[in-house]
């Protein structure tokens, strides 16, 4: 199945015998408050419209725990992810779309967890809202209570996993090439990277049109950046966001990969853990 869908696909299944649960994620980094700026409110954005039927879901507080050692995007408690996903009309065997205002990082931190915790059939809408042709609703819908319930699976990184497979496998670093190399670091206590990690900025994986790339054209990017067939891939990012979007490129390329959720908030706060920087992995 593949993971991501398209607009024109997404507006037949909609009209189709099994509509999918529409999930919007719209949700942006809070770094914006250091300037002075309100930060961004999802909700506000969704109740100023969205695609009819959808249901809003609050990346911060439904998708990820409070922000502590673990990082700034903790796992949520499964429970209460449960809850959240059961009061938003998902159930086991009913189809889930996911998306945002088209940045994509955060439907695909929705998507990740509904996969990892057992969901068979969740896509990504590619391009987010702004590929969206059709009317959009301001109304909230009420859906009918669903019946998922999360269950953990595979594919899910500690640090330790994470620094063992960046000397076994390949690891891969979602975020920004400059903070990669240490060379800033706007959000967290310590610039540069995992020893061993590659450098994969997630923006590399769209188009100009915000768009994943061709499944052949990210297939070629990662075995440029050293992931073969049959190799462990692992990625990671700043807090296990936008790394969640490399997890879904390289699904989209047919090559399954594992998600470290705590990322280079978490590894950076422990003093204990190496740092490199510049362009060199190690």
């Amino acid at each position: 199945m593949n993971a991501i869908i398209s607009a024109s696909d997404l507006a037949k299944d909609l009209v189709g015998a099994r509509p999918p649960v529409l999930l919007d994620i719209r949700w942006q980094l809070t770094a914006a408050k250091a300037a002075g700026e309100p930060p961004f409110d999802g909700r506000a954005a969704y109740e100023a419209g969205h695609l009819p039927g959808a249901v809003y879901v609050d990346l911060e507080r439904e998708l990820a725990s409070s922000p502590g050692k673990a990082g700034r995007h903790p796992l949520p408690d499964l429970a209460h992810f449960g809850t959240a996903m059961r009061r938003a009309g998902v159930s086991s065997g009913t189809p889930v779309v996911v998306y945002d205002g088209g940045q994509g990082w955060a439907a695909a931190r929705a998507w990740w967890l509904l996969r990892w915790t057992g969901h068979p059939d969740v896509r990504v809408l590619d391009g987010g809202l702004p590929s969206w042709e059709g009317a959009l609703d301001t109304s909230v819908p009420a859906p009918a209570e669903g019946d998922f319930v999360p269950e953990p699976g595979a594919g899910l990184l500690d640090a330790d996993a994470a620094a063992a497979l960046a000397r076994s496998g390949v690891l891969l670093d979602a975020r920004a090439g400059e903070r990669y190399r240490g060379e800033v670091e706007p959000i967290d206590p310590v610039a540069g990277h995992i020893p061993g990690a590659v450098s994969a900025p997630t923006t590399e994986n769209v188009g100009a049109d915000g768009c994943f790339l061709p499944a052949g054209e990210l297939r070629a990017r990662f075995e440029g950046l050293g992931v073969t067939e049959g190799a462990r891939v692992g990625v990671y990012c700043g807090s296990g966001v936008s790394a969640a979007h490399e997890v879904l490129a390289l699904a989209a390329a047919g090559l399954p990969a594992e998600l470290y959720v705590g990322s280079w908030s978490e590894w950076s706060s422990d003093p204990d853990r190496p740092v490199a920087v510049g362009p060199d992995p190690q």
